[in-house]
C-alpha cells in the first residue's frame, strides 16, 4: 500500500485532515499530515501565540515536506489542499511523489486569473501592505465566506473554532507579487517538466477563495507530456475536505492517484 502525504493550507493546520487520515488509515495506508515548521502545536496554541506563523516561509515549508517524504519507504501519493495544493505541485516538480492531487489549489507562479470572490476572500490580508509583517486571522464571517459558504452556520462556527489559525501575510503578499517580479519566485514550477509525476486538480464549484477559474488556468499552464487532469465537484466550497460527502471524493482521488502512480 502506497503511503499518503496530506499537505494542509493556510488559515488551518494538519488538524484539518483528521478525517482523511483516519479514512485512509482504515484502508491500510500509512498516512502522514506534516505540519509546517512550528505548526506542530495545537490550533489553540497558535491562536494564542502566532509567532510560528510569522516565522514560516515557503522555502522552509517545502524543505520540511521534502525531508518528511524522504523518510518514507517509497514515493507517496501527495494530496494538498489550498496552499497545500501549490506546495504539492512544487514537490512533484522537484521529483517527489508517485502522483499528486491539488485540491482547491492556490495558484503557482504565472497563473494570473483573479476572480472577484478571491479578491474578497483574501482582502483581510491584502487590504494593507503592513500585513506583510503580520499573522492575519479571519473573523467567523470572513471564514464563512472564504471557506464554508455552503455549510450551515452551525457547521461553519464549529469548524472555525476547531481549525482556524492566522495566516502569514508575507507569503500571501508574495504570491500576489510573484507574477510581477523578475526571476523565479517561491511558487515557481516548470510547467514543461516531463519527469513530473501525474497530477490531478480538484475544484469545488462554489469555492470562493480558489474558484474553479483558478484551477482551470493553473491546469492549462502545464505543457508537459505527463498526465495532468482536472475534476470539478458541484456544490463544494473551499473547505471541501470537511464538507458532507468528502468520503466519496477522498476515495475517488485516491483511486485516480493509485491508477496513475509512477
Amino acid at each position: 500500500m502506497k503511503p499518503i502525504v496530506l499537505v494542509h493550507g493556510f488559515w488551518v493546520t494538519p488538524r484539518s485532515w483528521e478525517n482523511w487520515v483516519a479514512h485512509y488509515e482504515a484502508k491500510g495506508h500509512r498516512v502522514i499530515a506534516p505540519a509546517y515548521p512550528g505548526f506542530e502545536v495545537e490550533v489553540e496554541s497558535l491562536n494564542a501565540d502566532p509567532t510560528p506563523v510569522l516565522n514560516v516561509t515557503v522555502p522552509r515549508i517545502i524543505a520540511h515536506l521534502e525531508e518528511q517524504i524522504r523518510e518514507l519507504p517509497e514515493a507517496p501519493i501527495i494530496i494538498g489542499h489550498s496552499a497545500g495544493g501549490a506546495f504539492t505541485q512544487i514537490l512533484l516538480d522537484h521529483g517527489y511523489g508517485a502522483a499528486g492531487v491539488a485540491m482547491n489549489s492556490a495558484p503557482t507562479e504565472g497563473v494570473r486569473v483573479v476572480p472577484l470572490s478571491q479578491v474578497k476572500s483574501t482582502f483581510p490580508v491584502l487590504k494593507s501592505p503592513a500585513n506583510r509583517h503580520r499573522a492575519v486571522p479571519l473573523t467567523l464571517e470572513q471564514w464563512t465566506y472564504a471557506f464554508t459558504n455552503t455549510f450551515t452556520p452551525e457547521e461553519s462556527r464549529t469548524l472555525y473554532e476547531r481549525y482556524a489559525v492566522p495566516a502569514n501575510g508575507g507569503i500571501l503578499w508574495g504570491s500576489v507579487l510573484a507574477n510581477f517580479q523578475p526571476g523565479h519566485q517561491d511558487t515557481w514550477v516548470d510547467y514543461h517538466n516531463d519527469e513530473r509525476a501525474p497530477l490531478l486538480f480538484v475544484s469545488g464549484s462554489e469555492d470562493h477563495i480558489m474558484p474553479p477559474e483558478v484551477q482551470r488556468s493553473n491546469h492549462k499552464h502545464y505543457r508537459s507530456n505527463t498526465v495532468t487532469e482536472i475534476r470539478e465537484y458541484e456544490g463544494y466550497a473551499h473547505l471541501l475536505p470537511a464538507q458532507k460527502g468528502w468520503e466519496q471524493i477522498a476515495d475517488e482521488v485516491l483511486d485516480w492517484a493509485l491508477r496513475h502512480a509512477r
